[in-house]
């Protein structure tokens, strides 16, 4: 198969993912496998200049994982996944967005 990215699941991700439940979590993983194969906006989707989200719709629950592009990987194309959370609003909270650039500035200064 032929992806168009890979990701790469940060420590905080990872923590989230396992507070969801078995099925939930699944699906999450599923819809990131499917974004790798096809350009849907449903699934991955630009927020901002630096960060997407990854989208899963499961039993009337909005869970998102906000990620950016790592433009300094060797490897092309890394998706790196900085946190999650369930969505309550129409929009992702600001906090949130910042909350992922903060990562994101911590990730690239680690490196």
């Amino acid at each position: 198969m032929n992806f168009r990215f890979d990701v790469e699941l940060l420590d905080g991700i990872t923590e989230f993912l396992d507070s969801l439940d078995e099925k939930t979590r699944e699906k999450v993983f599923y819809n990131i496998w499917k974004s790798r194969m096809v350009n849907d906006s449903e699934l991955f989707k630009k927020l901002s200049d630096e960060i997407w989200e990854f989208r899963t719709l499961y039993k009337g629950h909005h869970i998102r994982l906000l990620s950016f592009w790592d433009k300094n990987s060797t490897i092309p194309k890394i998706v790196v996944c900085t946190h999650g959370f369930v969505k309550k609003d129409w929009k992702v909270p600001k906090h949130e967005i910042e909350k992922a650039r903060n990562i994101m500035k911590i990730y690239y200064s680690a490196k």
